[in-house]
């Protein structure tokens, strides 16, 4: 880009940069998309907005909203409708899947070594550090998305009624998703329209569109148009559900690979809420259902999420290529485990192309809905009370190493054997919870820290 393009001033609207151009600049966001959709979203802001100047702060909020409407990874999203309202469909191919394909590899690349050395004493050692560094943040992340999201005793209600839903009685969490938006439609007719949560107003001075690449106006290909959407709807649904149903056919119901798909795709659809909620239904049908992992294992997992670039939801990855890895059938483990995340993310990623594709030329008109608002406020408000269980989860999980179940006058929950509390992962857990709340170390230090912290525990013979 040349030296006027990152400064502030006048730009013809419609004179984007070429897409040779964008392409590295697209690479950059994503080799610096860690932190989770906060940090991914800021990183975004501050190169599209504020360096590059190829969208103004209005527009990048408005793209932004309308991604906070959909299931699915919003910062990922983000980044495939800006590059497809610049260049097209290619465009919002090349950006949302540069997006997602550095994690990818990476966490592919660490789903082997796990599996081939997880249970080797200094690898082992290090990811129960992580184990309790992970469970810090997601208390961090309960609290976060609490103060955005609890406006009121309506959505603190919601909240709890989604935790007790979950935690004590096992109702799943596409359900609790369903009643919380039926919920927040109730409150939006009978009074003010129910707080979307959405993120804060960006900090500095603002970039005004009609100084941008893009400008103000509403590029062609943005425009509605009915064919050309249920075009590119029907050929990504085709992408999406068409290896599903080849493995639904070939091999039925019951092998992995099609519980994989048949899953995933399910998990697709009903993902609002942003990715810790999203590992809560995960960890729930994954570890409870399927079998594929252990709870100690999925908590690894999100480890190693936490400190790759990419959406935090490429942790299905991991759960997808364990549970092939140890339900092969005729395959060697690991080509199987490749094959297992692959096909996870396949599944998982395609629908986000599709939603945006196929609603990004009507995005003025579910911007604007009140109604939509509503339901999107009180589904991230039950998020908090599902986030709540996983937390609880991982922490039962993490410092006990016995459980039971209580099923009893319609409960149906888990609960730890208290005698069975691991005192090395008490210190570690505490260890992490003050240096996140109380002296606001940053996360890669907290998990770096951590996972040191355990391998020489190791090594010093005391686990």
């Amino acid at each position: 880009m040349s030296a006027v393009e990152s400064e502030a001033v006048p730009r013809a609207p419609g004179t984007f940069p070429t897409l040779a151009e964008a392409l590295p600049v697209w690479t950059r966001i994503a080799l610096l998309s860690f932190g989770g959709p906060a940090g991914q979203i800021a990183v975004m802001h501050r190169i599209l907005v504020e360096e590059k100047r190829w969208i103004g702060d209005d527009r990048f909020l408005h793209a932004l909203n309308f991604c906070m409407l959909l299931p699915g990874p919003e910062a990922q999203q983000l980044a495939t409708y800006v590059g497809w309202l610049m260049h097209r469909t290619i465009g919002g191919l090349v950006a949302g899947i540069l997006f997602v394909l550095p994690g990818a590899v990476t966490i592919m690349a660490l789903s082997v070594v796990y599996a081939l050395y997880g249970n080797v004493g200094p690898v082992a050692g290090l990811f129960d550090g992580l184990k309790a560094a992970v469970l810090a943040i997601v208390l961090q992340a309960v609290v976060r998305i609490g103060r955005r999201a609890l406006k009121g005793p309506a959505m603190v209600a919601i909240a709890a009624l989604a935790f007790v839903a979950i935690f004590a009685f096992g109702v799943p969490f596409p359900l609790i998703i369903a009643a919380a938006a039926v919920a927040g439609i109730v409150l939006a007719r009978a009074g003010p329209a129910a707080g979307g949560g959405g993120h804060g107003a960006t900090r500095g001075p603002r970039v005004d569109d009609a100084l941008t690449a893009l400008g103000t106006g509403v590029p062609a290909h943005a425009r509605p148009s009915g064919r050309q959407a249920a075009t590119g709807a029907a050929i990504l649904l085709a992408l999406w559900l068409g290896p599903t149903l080849l493995l639904l056919a070939a091999l039925g119901p019951k092998n992995v690979f099609s519980e994989i798909a048949v899953f995933f795709s399910t998990m697709a659809v009903v993902t609002f809420g942003g990715a810790y909620a999203v590992l809560a239904y995960v960890a729930q049908e994954a570890v409870g259902t399927y079998g594929w992992l252990q709870p100690g294992e999925m908590l690894d997992g999100l480890g190693l999420a936490e400190t790759t670039p990419g959406p935090l939801i490429m942790v299905t990855q991991f759960v997808g290529f364990l549970g092939a890895y140890r339900d092969p059938g005729g395959l060697p483990p690991l080509v199987a485990g490749v094959l297992g995340g692959v096909l996870t993310t396949w599944v998982t990623f395609v629908p986000c192309f599709l939603w945006v594709f196929a609603g990004g030329p009507f995005m003025e008109r579910l911007r604007s809905n009140r109604t939509l608002s509503a339901a999107l406020g009180a589904i991230t408000a039950a998020v908090v009370g599902v986030v709540l269980n996983l937390a609880l989860w991982f922490s039962m999980h993490v410092l006990f190493e016995e459980t039971r179940r209580v099923t009893a006058m319609g409960l149906d929950t888990e609960v730890p054997v208290l005698t069975s509390l691991d005192p090395i992962a008490a210190v570690f857990a505490a260890g992490a919870l003050v240096a996140v709340f109380v002296m606001r170390v940053s996360l890669f230090a907290v998990l770096g820290g951590a996972a040191v912290a355990g391998a020489l525990v190791h090594f010093a013979g005391l686990s």
